[in-house]
């Protein structure tokens, strides 16, 4: 990808308003996401994290879909959403608007705001692009 990594490109077109794939993995409590972060980074493993709400969080790292792959973008062509089925929370990446075969699938990661110093930078190429990630 251009954005980051590998990212995850679309392999025909979909449609505005269509399920695109779930963000699926290990669902952990909130609590445990620093400590698996720091594992992950002291084995050299890129850490793939996605928050279900204040309490869970899907960790994707190990054991997830290609879901994981997905860049951020300022300008994105997909949005996630938590959706209930069968009394369990799913997290799903719906189409933002019409994506052609062959272009890369992203979504605004919607991260808090930090301080200047902890700021990620954003390397999304949008031409209205917030410049970070946080």
């Amino acid at each position: 990808s251009a954005i980051h990594g590998r990212g995850l490109f679309c392999k025909r077109n979909i449609e505005a308003g269509e399920m695109v794939i779930e963000y699926s993995g290990i669902v952990v409590r909130s609590v445990l996401t620093d400590k698996r972060e720091k594992f992950y980074d002291s084995k050299g493993i890129g850490c793939y994290m996605f928050r279900i709400d204040d309490a869970e969080v899907v960790d994707a790292t190990m054991h997830g879909s290609a879901a994981r792959f997905i860049n951020h973008s300022c300008e994105p062509n997909c949005y996630s959403r938590v959706i209930h089925v069968e009394g369990h929370k799913h997290i799903v990446i719906f189409a933002l608007r019409r994506i052609l075969r062959g272009e890369e699938l992203t979504y605004d990661y919607k991260f808090p705001i930090e301080e200047p110093a902890a700021k990620l930078p954003c390397n999304c190429g949008a031409k209205r692009c917030r410049r970070y990630l946080n």
